[in-house]
């Protein structure tokens, strides 16, 4: 039922209303993960993946419709410029989307007792520490997810060390743009899962920011989604285009000419969304320890 919310159409024409949508699938995934799987000896263990599912299934059926979409306009609108223009649409309101786990993640794990985000975004915090921890792994997962830990700080690079931050940022980056072209590509909506999971690693990330004073939330996702949102719109303009080409596979066959003005489409799509991520490494070394 939940999925059936919002029309994609509808989405595209009024992009905002999908921060409401994916702040609602968010939190009904955690409560739903934590009735069903937080008493389960078993389960327990992996309910911050389970929720991350839970979001997912909701999310798919949206996305799935946006990349039909999508595809459709490559078969009746012949300039590439409006076509882009037009593609800007679907990935607003997927941003949206985007945005609206961040928040309610955000916020349920700043709110919440403890011991219960302790299990309810267990994995995330390990990421965030995995990224962030070079040293002291293991006393900064114990620390965040018992709330001794402070947080930890970002110092602005010199240019040597900054390039090879960059470089790092960008190779672990290209890995998962190549994953959410291929899963999109391969499973039509499959890309929603690499998606919604940095959506809650994020989230961790800025409720661990402002988690002794929920007045620094603000502060929180303006430190994370200034490179955070170029980065993730990345994910979602080689989503679409994978999705695209997917879709197009099936509609047309190879040769058709519909077939290679969605191939040139989607390619544009592909290095639109490089340059963005190219972008969004820098601002990630270079800005965001500036600012905060």
């Amino acid at each position: 039922m939940l999925e059936t919310l919002v029309n994609p159409k509808k989405a595209e024409r009024r992009p905002w209303e999908m921060f409401f949508i994916g702040a609602l699938y968010a939190t009904v995934s955690l409560f739903i993960a934590d009735f069903l799987f937080l008493k389960n000896p078993v389960f327990e263990k992996h309910i911050s993946i389970l929720i991350v599912f839970f979001t997912v299934m909701f999310s798919i059926p949206f996305f799935f419709y946006i990349i039909k979409i999508e595809e459709e306009k490559d078969t009746k609108i012949k300039s590439e410029k409006k076509l882009i223009k037009e593609h800007g649409k679907a990935i607003s309101a997927l941003l949206f989307l985007f945005l609206g786990y961040v928040v309610a993640f955000a916020l349920l794990f700043a709110l919440m007792p403890m011991e219960t985000t302790s299990t309810n975004f267990k994995i995330q915090v390990e990421t965030y520490c995995m990224v962030n921890a070079r040293f002291g792994y293991e006393e900064c997962v114990e620390g965040h997810l018992t709330g001794d830990a402070t947080e930890l700080r970002m110092k602005v690079p010199s240019i040597k060390n900054g390039m090879s931050r960059v470089s790092t940022i960008l190779s672990n980056n290209f890995y998962v743009l190549l994953f959410s072209l291929l899963f999109s590509f391969l499973f039509g909506a499959g890309a929603i899962f690499i998606l919604a999971w940095n959506g809650s690693v994020i989230a961790a990330a800025i409720a661990i920011f402002a988690r002794d004073n929920l007045a620094q939330l603000p502060l929180g996702f303006l430190r994370y989604l200034i490179h955070g949102l170029p980065e993730i719109a990345s994910y979602f303009i080689v989503a679409l285009a994978g999705g695209i080409i997917g879709t197009a596979v099936i509609r047309h066959e190879f040769g058709h000419e519909k077939f290679w003005h969605v191939l040139q489409d989607s390619l544009d799509l592909i290095i639109i969304a490089l340059l963005v991520l190219i972008i969004s490494a820098f601002m990630e070394v270079f800005l965001t320890p500036a600012l905060f």
